[in-house]
């Protein structure tokens, strides 16, 4: 189909969000100036999810992209209940035992995040119970190990991500009475998901990652260019570290089967992920869950089968790399985005395009063609699809939209051609994913002044 530029536009702005930070919120003026986000299915229903929050009792803000597989039950549950660990492991005694003693004797609990949403980013209410249960039950073992110290921000990170997953996993294990719960708590311990997640306080950016997502900062460079740093690595077989990591867990024995075809035991792509207890649970285990839970997960292809080569598990971790960046003034914006976007783009090319957006100047800028012999016909086709562009900066309000419809629709001069983007985005539903994976991204920009 060919889609105008008006049906472009609505497909591409569906899912986007923007938050700007209170000019002062009573306790600091933030280092964030706020955060555009935007979702881009390939998959139907879509795989990721996205999440942001800011911390109400303790300082900062917490931005997160989540890439689930085999399903997008583990990414919906990361996405509501990280957070609120990640909150948890940061709060002073003191306010763990207010909130213990305030849900002890019934009275309304103090408020530990303050959700930045958008109307499609939805929560599961059947489990919210559940979830909260086990919150509490971490909450209270944190209280009885109680040490005096005030909680490093890295380690609070590690231990919420390795916390919630065993939770998923517990879960499971244990199931529910209510046959709906039960279903539920098993979809999301059999599928996966990725995480990738930032933790913005004044000038103390931490990002926590699991798996292939990825983390950028855009850097704007004394002369005004703009350039990226990695505040992240992908944990999959392109990262020797991480292949050497997971050879290191297991036996000789086993070394040559545990990465082939550039994936875990020949199946899953990244090396760290939560849920996907095929790759964690003992064979025993599986059988047991699989035989006693509902007839809906014994008619799942994905849960009967036993990864081949299985004699050590686990072979998957959700512990996350966490990398510390202290701020400075050229530090404009940091880009998360699933592997959707890296796949399409380089981050270069992601900084400067974020870059010269946030500050307006890429139509002031001379037209580069990079060594290709361009005849007078295109020479005019890129010089008046600039004056289209220049429109365009005003018809994309929001940074990650306007980087998505980069992503997308992007020809071999790095600009945007319609005639792509309206093929690439009226793609039906099962072939989008043969071309693209889901796309999220979240883009924060930083408030130079107060860095």
């Amino acid at each position: 189909f060919y889609l105008t530029p008006p049906q472009v536009n609505s497909i591409l702005k569906a899912n986007e969000y923007s938050f700007k930070v209170p000019e002062f919120d009573g306790k600091n003026v933030s280092s964030v100036i706020g955060f555009d986000s935007n979702q881009l299915p390939a998959n139907a229903p879509i795989e990721d999810r996205r999440s942001a929050a800011t911390c109400l009792q303790t300082r900062g803000m917490l931005l997160g992209v989540f890439d689930g597989h085999a399903g997008c039950a583990c990414a919906q549950a990361v996405s509501e209940r990280l957070f609120y660990y990640i909150a948890v492991s940061l709060l002073p005694h003191e306010t763990l035992l207010e909130i213990e003693n305030a849900v002890e004797s019934g009275r309304a609990l103090l408020p530990i995040l303050q959700w930045h949403k958008h109307p499609n980013d939805y929560f599961s209410k059947e489990a919210s119970k559940l979830y909260f249960n086990s919150l509490r039950t971490y909450w209270q073992e944190l209280i009885d190990l109680n040490s005096g110290e005030t909680t490093d921000v890295k380690e609070a990170l590690i231990n919420a991500f390795k916390r919630l997953d065993n939770d998923i996993s517990l879960e499971a294990q244990v199931g529910d009475p209510n046959s709906f719960l039960n279903y539920l708590v098993l979809r999301v311990a059999f599928s996966g998901a990725t995480a990738c997640v930032a933790h913005v306080d004044g000038v103390d950016l931490h990002i926590a990652n699991t798996g292939d997502s990825r983390a950028m900062l855009g850097v704007q460079e004394e002369d005004g260019s703009w350039s990226a740093v990695n505040l992240s690595y992908d944990h999959n077989a392109q990262n020797e570290h991480e292949v050497e990591r997971v050879k290191m867990e297991h036996p000789k024995s086993e070394e040559k089967n545990l990465v082939k075809q550039d994936r875990l035991l020949g199946l899953l792509m990244p090396f760290r992920a939560f849920g996907d207890v095929k790759f964690k649970w003992s064979i025993e285990l599986q059988k047991r869950v699989v035989e006693s839970g509902p007839d809906q997960l014994n008619d799942n292809e994905y849960t009967k089968f036993i990864p081949p080569n299985y004699h050590t598990p686990p072979y998957l971790t959700a512990e996350p790399e966490v990398i510390y960046h202290k701020l400075r003034p050229q530090d404009k914006f940091l880009v998360l985005a699933t592997d959707g976007l890296w796949e399409t783009m380089h981050r270069q090319d992601v900084a400067r395009i974020v870059g010269e957006y946030l500050t307006g100047v890429h139509h002031q800028q001379p037209i580069a063609v990079g060594g290709y012999k361009v005849t007078l016909g295109q020479m005019h086709g890129l010089l008046t699809e600039r004056r289209a562009r220049i429109s365009s900066v005003f018809e994309d309000q929001n940074a990650a939209t306007h980087l998505i419809r980069h992503a997308v629709g992007n020809n071999e001069f790095g600009t945007v051609d319609h005639e792509r983007l309206s093929k690439m985005l009226s793609l039906p539903e099962e072939l989008a994913r043969m071309y693209r994976d889901d796309i999220t991204i979240i883009v924060v920009q930083f408030n130079s002044h107060v860095i």
